[in-house]
């Protein structure tokens, strides 16, 4: 951009040489530095945040053991020595995992090392004078030479004043043998904040990432299903209050933030074509677990995309269904209830399916092992409307209408004194294959019908209640995650949208005599212009604007270049 020259210097003995460096700055000093540099470039960072971005596809993709090991388990074993060398590779624990840990800490260290020394010569760039002007302007892109009444010294002024928001300073030159006369020079620079956005995108970024991980570390989130009958709630004070837990690496679940909450009522609102429309579940809550009295509790309403927020914790809804409510009367006159959970098995007409277990009433049989053996097991279907195809139970719409239960009964052994955990939503086939358990009966029951069995038991069909999925999520955080993820996006912007421009301008006086007097002081003006590119600012325009910086600002009848033209 600026031509120097540089005499060269007398060819002179160099002596003798300086001595071989030490082996240890040669095999370690120095590889070291390379390795720095290489993994501290901007071309580094962005590798290894399209690595981070390709690594996190397994995870989507694959069961992960943090979120179901059950799934994760069966995967494997359907999948043979394929999913075991899956497993041996980390895939089913990708969040963390060696490798991806390993990529996550590489960006935070490439970030850092390439942005520190990027903010500090941008701090230095901020204090510096703006560059000096080229001696030969006539080389640069943009490029004009006019001739203007005044001195140099009157012209540098206007040209200052016009160039107001730039940082700009004027220097005088000496008479020299290129300008005998001496000259005046105005050097600018605008744009100085699309560096500092860029440094406050990337900073973001990191502050983004340690955000996440922050929350990763210490975030939990627990999964429960409650029937929303006003009776049944969460007391978020242990891990073993929750169908399915995933803390953070640096979670115990003993200090869970205290909280209670239970769902009063839950109305779910469809479409025509059966799609969900609005699910809105009213609940009680209060912070803290000393409060026995719920009347006291706060109201609040928990909709999609608006969830409770107490103690730092938020609850959303996740998913919904219908628990059916069935009473069995034994032989001796005592009953026994039961609301269970019927899971949704299509979720356009809401048609569930699930199962239920009845354990006799003490004292009705003389021992244990006849009292195992007159066990009741349900196990159906639920239909919120019905629709008959002859006897085969379907359902027509996921609106609660004309509900239906076809349900197989059982007898017998239902395992529940075997200790051994159980489905909830399905029987035992082996106690069933292997005689323990017998049918009965197969029956469709609309509400408040019964059945009864030829020993005197009867089952009745009570009606339902509707029950929600709800998730207890923790972020110590989220709060840092949006500033970060604002702060990026204002980053951008500014680089973006700010134009990193120079200017530059030489005044050179000149003397014009007339014949009846003399001669009028008259300045040569070259002015150049260097952007990154056209789109900033400059383009075929840049005379019309050029010319304007030498116009002055008090004159109002100065041609001036239009506003939007202006420099």
């Amino acid at each position: 951009m600026t031509d120097t020259d540089v005499a060269p210097e007398p060819m002179t003995d160099p002596g003798p040489g300086p001595s071989r460096p030490h082996w240890f700055v040669r095999r370690v000093l120095w590889p070291a530095r390379n390795l720095w540099r290489s993994l501290t470039s901007m071309r580094t960072a962005l590798i290894l945040l399209f690595l981070l971005a390709l690594a996190a596809i397994p995870g989507a993709l694959l069961p992960q053991r943090s979120l179901n090991e059950q799934k994760t388990l069966t995967y494997i074993d359907d999948h043979g020595w394929i999913g075991q060398t899956m497993d041996r590779l980390q895939l089913f624990d990708v969040f963390s995992s060696t490798w991806f840990t390993a990529i996550y800490v590489l960006l935070f260290v490439s970030l850092v090392g390439c942005l520190t020394p990027r903010m500090i010569e941008h701090f230095h760039s901020l204090r510096a004078k703006p560059v000096a002007a080229p001696r030969n302007l006539g080389r640069l892109p943009r490029h004009v030479t006019q001739e203007v009444d005044g001195t140099p010294d009157e012209v540098a002024e206007r040209i200052s004043t016009n160039l107001r928001g730039w940082r700009r300073t004027t220097t005088v030159r000496p008479p020299s043998k290129a300008y005998p006369d001496g000259a005046v020079e105005v050097s600018a620079e605008k744009g100085y904040l699309r560096e500092f956005g860029n440094l406050v995108f990337h900073f973001a970024l990191l502050a983004l990432l340690v955000s996440i991980a922050v929350g990763k570390l210490y975030g939990y989130e627990g999964t429960r299903s409650l029937v929303a009958d006003g009776e049944q709630g969460l007391c978020n004070t242990s891990t073993a209050v929750y169908d399915s837990f995933r803390a953070g690496n640096l979670v115990d679940g003993t200090d869970l933030a205290p909280f209670c909450f239970r769902v009063d009522q839950f109305d779910a609102s469809f479409l025509p074509n059966g799609q969900p429309d609005m699910y809105t579940a009213k609940t009680r809550y209060t912070e803290g677990t000393t409060s026995s009295d719920s009347s006291t509790w706060k109201q609040a309403t928990i909709r999609v995309n608006e969830p409770l927020r107490v103690a730092g914790d938020r609850v959303y809804v996740l998913g919904n269904g219908f628990a059916p409510k069935f009473t069995v009367t034994f032989p001796n006159g005592q009953q026994r209830s039961q609301t269970v959970l019927f899971i949704p098995d299509d979720m356009q007409t809401m048609m569930s399916s699930g199962a239920a277990r009845f354990d006799t009433p003490a004292g009705l049989y003389p021992n244990e092992d006849e009292r195992r053996s007159h066990q009741i097991a349900l196990e159906g279907l639920f239909a919120p409307t019905a629709a008959f195809h002859g006897t085969l139970l379907l359902s027509s719409s996921p609106e609660p209408k004309d509900p239906y239960v076809a349900i197989r009964i059982y007898e017998g052994d239902t395992g529940l004194d075997t200790g051994k955990p159980q489905n909830a939503y399905s029987l035992d086939q082996g106690l069933i294959q292997q005689g323990r358990l017998q049918q009965r009966a197969q029956v469709n029951l609309a509400q408040g019908q019964t059945h009864a069995l030829p020993d005197g038991t009867s089952v009745r069909f009570d009606g339902y209640d509707r029950w929600v999925s709800v998730q207890v999520s923790h972020d110590p955080a989220q709060i840092w995650v949006l500033v970060s993820s604002i702060v990026m996006l204002g980053g951008l912007l500014v680089s973006l949208l700010i134009r990193r421009r120079r200017i530059w301008a030489r005044l050179v006086p000149v003397t014009t005599s007339v014949s009846d007097g003399p001669g009028e002081r008259r300045t040569v003006v070259e002015i150049a212009g260097l952007a990154r590119t056209d789109q900033a600012g400059w383009g075929e325009g840049f005379e019309e604007q050029a010319r304007g910086l030498v116009l002055d600002p008090n004159d109002p009848d100065a041609a001036r270049p239009s506003r939007r033209r202006r420099l």
